[in-house]
């Protein structure tokens, strides 16, 4: 099947299901896809939106899926409609359709039947376990860091990112986004929740089973052993996202320190880094591992995106949720919780059963800590290391920004030990840094004066 017939059997079959031929945009969708385009290389070359490309391409996928009886998506249009055009030629004999090149082609096998491997490496597949993926409920404006991410992992092929920031800043809101819109780019794409703190060993075991049951599927006669996870990583392009990663890591020591049990995972970190793969790893969290801070500057395949707060228009949407984008001053209230979704959400909340007077009875310089954002802050605050929190709390006490003399001098903190406090601080996004000036935000100010 040549790219011709295969563009004449899209058409039978959808205007078999609409009634209608494959239009000019779909023709160039399928054909693009053929020829292992991206959506947006094939936007460009029709002139049109990557977002329209995108539903045009869902809509006939569907279409296909419900033709073929398998789920077909951008990263397995090929490979469906190789497994489709055997099951409707009954009367070729087992081995004389052979998969090479572009498409099916009648003929002698090119590989002895039982050699590994013996599938042409850009076959496609696609397999998704999205089961622990949370769903996506209001989605506020993250262009830049939705364009950022999608370039590291796509354009530059990262092949480990972090996404970090404080509790309730949208790391996951923002991820699940993501996923949603490369997904089809990838042949094998799974979210696995740390929340239980998997071993290395029960982590590899469950992605080296998701790969080899999808494998099976795919290939019902073949006895293949299952392979090291490198080799799935480095055989297939796959996309794994870890979220909450910073379960594997001790509370009561700085940013990134593995707990004993979990020691393991440094070595398949590195060793992610160091392989050549096409595969991407995602790591979400209010921490990484130190491993990634120390080789992102080194290696572009290494990135790390620190997520901030939403800025004044997309903050003021969740407040216009509660009824309350129009109340006085409504940009200081934003810029006092930073943007942080969480976190006007639980005031708002407070605002809102209080019936929206509260912001008339207080300054505006005043934070309001409802109880469910103190218990928020305090299971950050307490995997805190005890030097940690006596630095925080220092600059919690200073009435601005204050420099590292100044630091020095108001406490009895030998200078390394600050040192290491303060950068690891940093990294867990608790502190901002200006200059040789560090200074908290007033919400964990204020909540750090009352607590620590």
């Amino acid at each position: 099947m040549n790219l011709k017939e295969a563009l004449k059997l899209a058409d039978r079959i959808v205007f078999e299901k609409t009634g209608q031929h494959l239009d000019d945009v779909q023709e160039a969708v399928l054909k693009g896809t053929l020829e292992r385009d991206t959506y947006k290389h094939i936007a460009k070359d029709f002139d049109c939106s990557e977002s329209s490309v995108r539903k045009v391409g869902s809509e006939l996928w569907q279409i296909l899926s419900e033709e073929f009886g398998e789920d077909v998506s951008k990263s397995n249009v090929r490979s469906a409609m190789q497994r489709f055009q055997i099951s409707q030629v009954s009367n070729f004999a087992q081995g004389d359709v052979v998969a090479i090149g572009n498409f099916n082609i009648c003929g002698e096998a090119r590989h002895p039947p039982n050699i590994p491997n013996s599938h042409p490496p850009n076959q496609e597949t696609s397999h998704q376990d999205l089961s622990e993926m949370p769903k996506l409920g209001n989605f506020f404006d993250r262009t830049p860091q939705l364009q950022t991410l999608t370039n590291w992992i796509l354009q530059q092929n990262s092949s480990l990112i972090a996404l970090i920031g404080t509790s309730g800043i949208g790391k996951t809101t923002l991820a699940v986004q993501l996923v949603q819109q490369i997904k089809d780019e990838f042949e094998y794409v799974i979210w696995c929740n740390f929340d239980t703190s998997p071993t290395l060993g029960e982590f590899e075991a469950h992605l080296i089973q998701f790969f080899s049951h999808s494998q099976k599927q795919d290939l019902p006669t073949a006895n293949q052993k299952a392979l090291p996870l490198i080799k799935y990583l480095q055989k297939h392009r796959c996309l794994v996202v870890l979220d909450d990663i910073h379960n594997l890591f001790s509370s009561g020591e700085l940013a990134g320190k593995y707990k004993p049990e979990y020691e393991e995972y440094r070595s398949l970190f590195k060793k992610i880094e160091k392989i050549s793969h096409p595969s991407c790893f995602l790591l979400i969290g209010w921490e990484q591992p130190r491993e990634v801070t120390q080789i992102k500057n080194q290696n572009t395949q290494i990135n790390t995106l620190q997520l901030k707060g939403l800025d004044i228009a997309a903050a003021r949407e969740i407040l216009r949720d509660y009824g309350l984008a129009d109340i006085d001053n409504y940009s200081a209230l934003i810029h006092r919780y930073q943007g942080n979704p969480l976190w006007l959400k639980s005031v708002a909340t407070l605002i809102q059963e209080l019936g929206g007077c509260v912001t008339e009875l207080f300054p505006d310089d005043t934070i309001l800590l409802p109880e469910d954002l103190k218990d928020v802050l305090q299971q950050q605050c307490d995997r805190l290391s005890e030097l940690e929190k006596q630095v925080l709390s220092l600059l919690a006490k200073a009435s601005g920004a204050i420099d590292l003399t100044q630091l020095l001098e108001n406490s009895r903190i030998p200078a390394p030990d600050l040192v290491n406090a303060l950068q690891s601080l940093s990294r867990r996004c608790l502190i901002e840094q200006q200059g040789n000036f560090y200074t908290i935000s007033p919400v964990l100010r204020q909540y750090a004066i009352a607590a620590m």
